[in-house]
C-alpha cells in the first residue's frame, strides 16, 4: 500500500506527495510501481507533467503534475 505524505508550509503550495517503493518507515518495499512506469501511463491518459523523469534511467526519480485546484502532485521515488 503507496505511503501518502501531506505538507503544508513547507512548500510554498499545498503538495501532495507519494513515495513509490517506499513503506510508512521509509523502509524498501520489495515490490512496487516504478516512477517511469507510472509516468508513462499518467501520460497515456493524457496528463500534462510539470516534469518527468528520464525513463531511459532506473532508480531514484520523480515526476510533478498539478490538481485541478492548482496543487503540486510529487511522485518522488528513492530507490
Amino acid at each position: 500500500m503507496p505511503l501518502v505524505g501531506l505538507f503544508q508550509g513547507m512548500f510554498e503550495q499545498n503538495i501532495l506527495t507519494f513515495n513509490p517503493g517506499w513503506d510508512e518507515n521509509a523502509g524498501k518495499m520489495e515490490s512496487f510501481d516504478d516512477v517511469r512506469d507510472i509516468q508513462k501511463h499518467l501520460k497515456s491518459l493524457g496528463i500534462n507533467l510539470v516534469s518527468e523523469a528520464d525513463e531511459s534511467t532506473s532508480g531514484p526519480a520523480s515526476i510533478v503534475l498539478i490538481d485541478p485546484d492548482g496543487n503540486p502532485i510529487l511522485i518522488d521515488q528513492h530507490v
